[in-house]
């Protein structure tokens, strides 16, 4: 089964991606390796490895719905448009969510992608 869209909810700690159709939804987990480096004294190699993981996993799918905490969501963009500009390519939009169940996101990925294919249109990130 090839599905060619996402939705993602992340918060600074773990990511849960939904890969959905109409008809079809996967989730997949990705948490964050906790552990403090001697190089930056802080968690600021262990984010970075925490999202490229997310990006690399995002790769595999044409269009992405990122969704989470504004701070989660924009640190996650710094991220991604600096790092990765070939998975930032691909999240077609950003939106705050306050943890949302798998059901939810599910249908959350429905309603926008079902809106957009009607439109017709492309929207721009943001």
């Amino acid at each position: 089964m090839s599905i060619s869209r996402a939705v993602v909810w992340t918060d600074h700690q773990s990511a849960k991606i939904m890969l959905v159709d109409d008809e079809h939804a996967m989730a997949r987990t990705i948490r964050a390796h906790n552990y403090q480096t001697v190089q930056h004294g802080s968690n600021v190699r262990t984010q970075h490895e925490f999202y490229a993981e997310l990006c690399d996993e995002l790769d595999r799918v044409a269009e992405v719905l990122v969704t989470g905490s504004h701070t989660a969501i924009a640190d996650f963009r710094h991220y991604v448009d600096k790092h990765r500009p070939p998975t930032a390519a691909r999240i077609v939009a950003y939106d705050v969510v306050d943890q949302p169940t798998e059901n939810q996101l599910v249908a959350q990925a429905r309603k926008y992608f079902g809106e957009r294919d009607r439109l017709g249109a492309v929207a721009s990130p943001g």
